[in-house]
């Protein structure tokens, strides 16, 4: 199969999110589509699928003009997308999943799940991507349901995937897993369009990459020879800095203390086992370790989503072990939490709304039971601007947002108010270079304020170029602790850490 898109211009109002877009792929072939946030990749890939008209322009495949009236349409002339929220059903299992618009029947035009469960055996085991088809989906890690997604679209027998976004929240672990499966896709002969922001990776997976800006293709490279530096610069129209521009440590007292701390999962395993640790005014603590290890209840413990089963955390001196989130909030407490969109921002709401999620009965804002929404929405344009949220007003829905402007929405609710502990989880994640090398920054400028940064991230290069100390966890333990400062300080060391091998016994 070859696809081409000629001349694709895409209008919503006044706001044009594709301007004279030309690009192809074929057959046996990834197309990197590289681009930052809000830059209209994704609005592109939804008028390949059908899911929009575009204005004009046309898209041919094998030679021949088409015109998709939904993405029925384009399902039918073998497109399938791979969207970066996935679009499956919790309770239903794997094979549910896979048939659901398309349920095969036998006698009587009764569902044949048995046949359902073969077929997403058969592609499983073609293209490596193994998976239960009686597994619940909710009981599925992350990049498994994303496998589920891919079975999804090869069951209506595609021959171009697009895959949007597709790395956004999966492990380093998993991402390898991933590019194994996307190889195997193109050497059967699929054509593959990968969108990402993340220079490192399509460099790796990509065969020809072309660069989307503002809405226009404005150039294109070959990811043998591309240098990141060149990339990133095409993709956000200025030079950027791969490095963090971090003054010398100067830490003072600890702002959080965490003493032999015990949280547990929904099903009353130990997920965090008697940590203990501190975070200083003035310091960047980095948590490190591979998804699953209790890092994210540790986190929710820290901030008031999940109370603690023993143990005591202490902030400037209080304990507020059993303090609810608000009073930790008005302590100054702020908190960027991993999943946006479950726990950061309601999608209905609007940006301005959102904003004022966590302060919107501050004085700034309210007069007893009465908010004052003039103040409401100049303070949301203020944070939009000062964070580069792209949004053609705050009045827009939120869940309107790319992704990654949904990301920034939340981190500029929390650091644009006065703050003495950040607590960040995944605070890029999903984010383009430049709105990383901005997020970075702010978080140093909170910490040369004197604030104490508590960061959890699964990007482990965000954690060695941000912080001065390191805490790996392994098993819902912290197991070993480095000084990133220290001039014979050993990055290999923090890998064998997380794996739970050599080095893992230092804080244990």
């Amino acid at each position: 199969m070859q696809v081409e898109l000629k001349g694709i211009t895409k209008r919503f109002g006044p706001v044009v999110a594709n301007r004279d877009v030309t690009l192809s792929v074929k057959g046996g072939e990834v197309l990197g589509l590289l681009g930052e946030n809000g830059a209209g990749k994704s609005t592109l890939m939804n008028v390949l699928c059908g899911l929009y008209a575009q204005d004009e322009g046309e898209i041919i495949i094998d030679g021949d003009p088409v015109s998709f009236g939904g993405p029925g349409a384009a399902i039918a002339a073998g497109i399938g997308m791979v969207h970066q929220h996935f679009m499956l059903v919790p309770v239903f299992t794997v094979a549910e999943n896979v048939v659901l618009g398309v349920e095969p029947t036998g006698r009587l035009d009764r569902l044949d799940l048995a046949s359902a469960r073969a077929k997403v055996t058969e592609i499983g085991e073609k293209y490596g991507l193994h998976v239960d088809p009686d597994e619940v989906i909710e009981n599925l890690p992350v990049g498994v349901q994303q496998r589920v997604e891919i079975i999804k679209v090869l069951f209506r027998s595609a021959d171009l995937v697009i895959l949007d976004e597709p790395t956004a929240v999966l492990t380093p672990q998993e991402v390898e897993e991933f590019f194994g499966i996307v190889r195997s896709l193109r050497d059967a002969g699929k054509a593959i369009i990968f969108i990402t922001h993340k220079l490192g990776e399509i460099t790796e997976i990509a065969d020809r990459i072309s660069v989307l800006r503002a809405g226009e293709i404005v150039g294109e490279a070959d990811p043998k020879t591309a240098r990141l530096e060149d990339l990133a610069q095409m993709m956000v129209g200025r030079p950027v800095s791969f490095d963090v521009d971090k003054p010398p440590l100067e830490a003072g007292a600890p702002i959080l203390a965490v003493q032999d701390l015990v949280v547990l999962r929904e099903d009353d395993a130990v997920a965090v086992d008697r940590v203990s640790l501190t975070v200083r005014s003035g310091e960047i603590v980095g948590l490190a370790g591979v998804q699953g290890n209790g890092q994210t209840e540790l986190i929710e413990a820290l901030t008031g989503l999940r109370m603690p089963a023993a143990g005591t955390i202490t902030y400037q001196g209080a304990d507020i072990t059993r303090a609810t989130v608000r009073v930790r909030h008005r302590m100054g407490i702020a908190h960027i939490p991993e999943d946006r969109q479950r726990s950061g921002m309601i999608g209905a709401f609007t940006v301005a709304e959102n904003m004022v999620l966590d302060t919107y009965y501050d004085d700034r804002f309210s007069r007893g039971p009465q908010i004052i929404w003039p103040k409401v929405h100049e303070q949301a344009a203020i944070s939009a601007t000062e964070f580069d949220v792209r949004t053609p007003s705050v009045f827009l829905r939120a869940g309107h947002l790319s992704g990654g402007n949904q990301q920034k929405l939340v981190v500029a609710r929390e650091l644009s108010r006065e703050t003495k502990l950040v607590i960040a989880a995944q605070p890029t994640r999903g984010l383009d270079v430049g709105s990383v090398e901005y997020i970075h920054r702010r978080l140093v400028e909170a910490r040369q304020e004197g604030d104490g940064v508590l960061i959890m991230s699964s990007e482990l290069d965000e954690i060695l170029a941000l912080s001065d100390r390191i805490l790996v966890m392994f098993k819902g333990r912290i197991v070993a602790e480095f000084d990133a400062t220290a001039a014979a300080f050993d990055k290999s060391a923090i890998g064998l850490a997380m794996a739970g091998g050599a080095g893992a016994e230092v804080a244990a």
